[in-house]
């Protein structure tokens, strides 16, 4: 039986990925810490004693050993390391939004790059051979343009959020190739489920139109429409993270569906579930444009599929089905409850 300690278990990822891990048979210890001093009180409130919210909605919240992990504390994570001594942690830990990142670009930064290293070199200094995974991103390539990013397209960041992944990338990718640690780097495109927060586009957009179906009258305000991303399903990117860790030698992957979409299309996508018309519904904002964006993103994911036999089964229209799905029925039972 193997152990995995996942770094940011209570999000959409860190949730889905334990839930992956334990049907594996896995021993699965989860941190939880916020990682964000500058945005958050010192003294984040308490879990509840049922755990966090997304591991009780898969129904694994009992199953999962969460700790209390600060991962800016190095002595902390060599301590906590030297307990565990996982077989595999995945480093899916750090603040996720583009948008807030302009906002908090400092904390930004600290939470993806020091938890990483703290990480890193405490496997190297107590000798473990602990497979790493590192949570990389899209939004490192900037605009990809039409020629579709791959494993050897260079990074271009546009925000505070894709140079603080760029900055761990190339820290992880450091001590696979000074140090020997087994390191992996997962670039992931965009991927959703129900259990993203609404100030990310896709929730916003889903829970706005089952909303708006239910019969709101609200109006959905949103940036720029023209935007393309490769939006593909949470549940089955978690496989490929995974996957990497299997490999015999470590290696980076562009993990993605390989077919990009415009805002707009997923938007006229979303509505049309619903037999909504978007354009009587939805409105743009030049307050919600950010002040400098990657406007088409595009993957060339055959790598995954040669070496990891990985390959998407939900495209975008999947997803757009399946988040509507769990929408109606969150809205179901908040009317139930509330009856």
């Amino acid at each position: 039986m193997k152990t995995a300690l996942i770094c940011g278990v209570s999000g959409q990822d860190g949730a889905y990925l334990a839930q992956f891990l334990l049907r594996k048979g896995y021993t699965v210890h989860g941190g939880t810490r916020a990682v964000l001093p500058a945005l958050l009180p010192a003294s984040p409130p308490a879990l509840p004693p049922t755990g966090p919210p997304n591991l009780r909605r898969l129904g694994i919240a009992d199953h999962v050993q969460v700790h209390a992990i600060d991962l800016n504390d190095a002595a902390a994570v060599r301590g906590c390391l030297a307990q565990l001594r996982p077989d595999e942690i995945y480093y899916l830990a750090g603040q996720s939004s583009v948008g807030l990142s302009f906002q908090a670009a400092a904390a930004t930064l600290e939470s993806h790059t020091v938890g990483t290293l703290n990480l890193l070199e405490a496997i190297r200094q107590l000798g473990l051979s602990t497979r790493y995974y590192n949570a990389c991103s899209s939004e490192c390539f900037g605009n990809t343009g039409e020629v579709p990013a791959d494993e050897t397209t260079p990074f271009a960041p546009r925000s505070p959020y894709a140079t603080a992944k760029v900055a761990a990338y190339w820290e992880a990718t450091r001590y696979r190739q000074a140090h020997g640690l087994y390191v992996c780097s997962g670039i992931l495109f965009n991927h959703e489920s129900p259990l993203r927060p609404e100030h990310f586009v896709t929730r916003k957009v889903v829970a706005a139109a089952c909303r708006i179906a239910a019969g709101s009258g609200e109006t959905l305000a949103l940036g720029d429409l023209e935007v393309q991303r490769d939006w593909g399903w949470a549940p089955e990117y978690v496989e490929a993270m995974w996957g990497m860790l299997q490999q015999e030698t470590p290696d980076d992957f562009v993990v993605a569906t390989g077919r990009s979409h415009s805002l707009r299309e997923f938007v006229a996508a979303t509505f049309a579930v619903l037999d909504l018309d978007w354009q009587r519904h939805v409105g743009t904002s030049s307050e919600l444009l950010r002040p400098a964006e990657i406007h088409v993103s595009r993957a060339n994911p055959a790598k995954a599929a040669a070496r990891l036999g990985w390959r998407a089964d939900y495209g975008m229209r999947e997803v757009i089905a399946a988040m509507v799905a769990a929408e109606q029925e969150r809205l179901r039972a908040r009317g139930a409850t509330a009856a």
